[in-house]
């Protein structure tokens, strides 16, 4: 009882910070510039942040860090719009997205796409708020059992479940799957300093980013693909009113488990530092391949395929904050910057937080309540708006996007390499499709293969040389024990599956 009754006065407190109006103020335009920056391709809110960075310094401590944690998670919003929409992820983690949302745009129901985009993740990111309410301590305590075994297990389970994220071959999961990870292999090895796969090319040596691959396989090669078939290809007419934006009841209760089950994803991997909404979306993508009851669906505009993935990223973005203020273990560049706000305020996170500065810790927590409604009641009319891009004709938009593609990867990386990246994995990209082989697999690859090494050569260093490290720790143990069973489970599918011919 002294739990919930102190879990309550503090809720109070925190509301009666967030409700000021220069806080109220600031959390509007922080998730206002997240949302218009996410639909931006590539500039993401690790640079809106970097450039609002300064202003924090003139402004009260609390009102500066609702600033710019609404910045962080609105972009999670926006970033889905321009996935949806034109194929484009505005954010890395938003990638998932467009693998069902944009086939869904294009059979003419874009507005329900980005109506369950709004509502799952608001659900998801409320979910994740409230476990960081309740539950800060248990799951800190938790995450910091995860070492690099863990954290090694962990991503063997991730591409143990990619194999399932497409309908394709097992053959082709996996060749995607290798080549993912020979793609994030590229650079300097993590030991030794020496070149990998970067033919003397001196950009290549810090590896190739995530933003112009995914650029490139998903929004370049949807502009070439779609310029030769313009004459073709017509668009479904996407009408624009409220009931063209409301799901059909099935697809509500399809999209109902999926959500839950992608906030719970997101909500432990926001935990777990080096992790976060990118890691959970892929993730909770290839938990939703598994429990579909007609896996076919999915790539090819099914409801879960957007809920799942949408729901875990804004989940994470909220749990992210769990380890970022009670430990003060930041978990990505833009936490490291939101601890670095706070120390120049004179504020260090950690476990005293709670107690040193109480207004700041659950003021910018009951923000988060206040940003995720904003951001809801925002989108929501603004799904009529977006779904307008649809109209533009052919031969305004593509220009328009390449465009944006350009701009928003030279702002970020600043070198003409990157472009060529995206030039490169753009053609990768029509390969795939024309060929039928899995983006999402390759993606998987890609995002995990180098950390699963990183950790994999770190736990072997910690250990000695000894590899029974990943089986004797428990919890390492028990994640690749289920990786194995996925394993079996699959094997036996296909061998009953052969029988049956």
């Amino acid at each position: 009882m002294d739990f919930l009754s102190e879990t309550f006065a503090n809720i109070g407190f925190g509301l009666s910070v967030a409700l000021q109006p220069a806080n109220l103020w600031y959390c509007f335009v922080g998730v206002f510039l997240g949302t218009f920056v996410g639909v931006l391709p590539g500039i993401g809110a690790l640079t809106a942040i970097s450039l609002l960075f300064p202003l924090t310094f003139y402004m009260d401590p609390t009102a500066g860090l609702i600033m710019l944690a609404g910045v962080w998670y609105g972009t999670a919003y926006g970033g889905s719009i321009a996935a949806i929409l034109i194929n484009v992820p505005g954010t890395p983690s938003s990638a998932v997205t467009a693998i069902d949302g944009y086939p869904l745009a294009k059979k003419g129901r874009a507005g329900v796409a980005l109506f369950i985009t709004a509502t799952s993740s608001f659900i998801g990111g409320s979910i994740g708020i409230l476990l960081m309410m309740l539950f800060s301590p248990i799951i800190v305590d938790y995450a910091l059992k995860f070492g690099s075994a863990e954290y090694f297990a962990l991503m063997v389970l991730g591409l143990v479940a990619a194999s399932t994220i497409s309908g394709s071959s097992a053959a082709k999961n996996m060749a995607m799957i290798l080549f993912g990870m020979a793609v994030g292999f590229v650079g300097l090895d993590i030991d030794t300093g020496d070149e990998r796969f970067t033919f003397g090319i001196f950009a290549l040596q810090d590896g190739i980013g995530l933003i112009p691959v995914v650029m490139g396989v998903f929004g370049l090669a949807e502009v070439i693909i779609s310029v030769s078939n313009a004459g073709a290809t017509k668009r479904e007419d996407q009408a624009i009113n409220l009931k063209s934006m409301w799901p059909k009841r099935d697809e509500f209760v399809r999209s109902l488990f999926p959500t839950l089950r992608g906030a719970g994803i997101g909500s432990f991997f926001g935990t777990l530092p080096g992790t976060g909404p990118t890691i959970a979306s892929f993730m909770a993508y290839g938990v939703e391949k598994r429990f579909a009851k007609e896996p076919e669906r999915l790539g090819h505009g099914a409801i879960e395929g957007i809920a799942a993935p949408e729901a875990a990223n804004n989940a994470a973005d909220q749990t992210a904050f769990i380890p970022t203020m009670t430990l003060g273990i930041p978990g990505s560049a833009t936490m490291a910057l939101m601890i670095g706000a706070m120390i120049l305020h004179g504020i260090t996170p950690g476990p005293s937080l709670m107690a040193s500065h109480a207004d700041v810790f659950w003021g910018l927590i009951m923000s988060f309540w206040i940003g995720n409604v904003l951001l809801l009641v925002l989108n929501v009319p603004l799904i009529g708006i977006w779904v307008r891009l649809l109209q533009v004709p052919y031969n305004m938009l593509f220009p328009a996007i390449l465009v944006l593609l350009c701009v928003g990867l030279y702002i970020v990386d600043g070198s003409i390499v990157a472009l060529w990246v995206v030039f490169a994995f753009g053609v990768i990209g029509v390969f795939m499709r024309v060929a039928g082989l899995p983006a999402a697999s390759f993606l998987l690859g890609f995002v995990l293969g180098p950390m699963m090494e990183e950790n994999f050569r770190r736990a072997l260093t910690i250990s000695g040389g000894d590899y029974l490290t990943f089986v004797e720790r428990p919890l390492s143990a028990v994640i690749l024990g289920i990786a194995f069973c996925l394993i079996l489970f699959s094997g036996f599918s296909g061998l009953r599956h052969v029988v049956k011919l």
